[in-house]
């Protein structure tokens, strides 16, 4: 198993290596009193053992951490007899304090840290030199990364969030795209059955009726492919007068008459297409499985409420609603319409959809 001596994150690059330029005046201090070999021995080993505890620092917080802290802090207390450029200990004992609580980095922290190192100074009797390093410049550097901290956190909250809206937009956009299909092909394939039935039915008593509607099953299809692309790519339904005149044409081949009364509104573009894919779930519901012999649709504009009504004489029902007709409900809800079902005689779908102002 292969060692590592900092974690898998890309945010750390080589710094960590960079910050180890500290070490330096402490090096050349040890190795140029090499002679006193006792001396030159504790400095190695204290570099050692300070190495070790900085690539474990990056690997704890909490707890662990507080304790690397006060390990190096104890190396700078340890060696600085030998080795005055051992405060430099201390500058990263500082530094590590901001990674303690990493869910809230806290200033206080710091800030007792110092006022013990301060303390120590001035009970040792520290020269004016032991202070510059170990606390001016540690305060320095430990609020630096403090902030540092602050604001990684602040970026991770802010991925976190952007994380979470781009999967709530893939989720809908799915959404969309299976009810967008369901509307299209539920409603085409319907009427292909339908003509395709007739025709062969037709096929021996009227040929050329029944090539009639060969032709039209495949200029469906043709149709329904460009619908399923326009529904993947956004553009959802043609509007309601080529829903209109889609029903007409797929009731007249099923036999069904079709009363239609539609005022001429003046709807925006997402209206719209929710009227018009509404209208197309409704008649698909009418083919498939009403069995109804007439078919009343109306749409008025009712106090600045748009009401859709499509009432015909099948079976009706109070079947739970279908994967279109929660579809259905869903378009409308989002646009602040709702949508109301009667199945006690035949079927009777209402569906209001209030109509944004016009400005002033």
């Amino acid at each position: 198993m292969k060692m590592r001596l900092l974690p898998k994150d890309r945010n750390l690059g080589w710094t960590p290596f960079a910050w180890l330029i500290y070490l330096i005046p402490y090096i050349i201090m040890a190795w140029e009193r090499r002679d006193d070999a006792a001396t030159f021995a504790s400095n190695a080993a204290g570099l050692v053992a300070f190495l070790a505890l900085y690539f474990r620092s990056y690997w704890v917080s909490g707890r662990g951490l507080m304790a690397i802290v006060a390990a190096v802090a104890f190396l700078g207390v340890a060696l600085g007899g030998s080795n005055p450029f051992a405060a430099v200990f201390f500058i990263y004992g500082a530094a590590m304090i901001g990674f303690i609580d990493r869910a809230q980095p806290r200033l206080r922290q710091l800030g007792f840290y110092l006022i013990l190192v301060t303390l120590y100074g001035l009970i040792s009797k520290q020269p004016i030199e032991f202070f510059i390093p170990a606390v001016l410049i540690a305060g320095v550097i430990g609020g630096v990364n403090i902030h540092y901290a602050q604001v990684w956190i602040a970026n991770a909250k802010v991925r976190l969030a952007q994380s979470e809206v781009e999967r709530l937009a893939k989720m809908a956009e799915r959404e969309r795209i299976a009810r967008d299909l369901h509307d299209v092909l539920g409603h085409t394939l319907s009427v292909v059955a339908l003509k395709s039935e007739l025709a062969g039915k037709l096929l021996e008593r009227d040929p050329a009726r029944a090539g009639q509607e060969i032709r039209e099953v495949h200029e469906i299809a043709r149709e329904a492919l460009s619908q399923v692309r326009a529904a993947v790519t956004g553009y959802r339904s043609a509007g309601l007068s080529a829903e209109f005149e889609a029903m007409r044409k797929a009731f007249a081949s099923a036999g069904v008459e079709l009363e239609v009364e539609a005022e001429r509104l003046n709807l925006p573009a997402s209206h719209e297409n929710a009227l018009a894919l509404a209208l197309r779930e409704a008649s698909t519901n009418v083919l498939r499985h009403a069995r109804a012999s007439h078919c009343r649709v109306k749409l008025v504009n009712r106090n600045g409420v748009a009401l859709l009504e499509i009432v015909d004489d099948g079976r009706g029902g109070a079947n739970q609603d279908g994967n279109g007709l929660l579809g259905m409900r869903e378009r409308i809800a989002a646009l602040g319409g709702s949508l109301s079902r009667d199945g006690r005689d035949g079927m009777r779908l209402e569906i209001s959809l209030p109509l944004p102002q016009p400005s002033a």
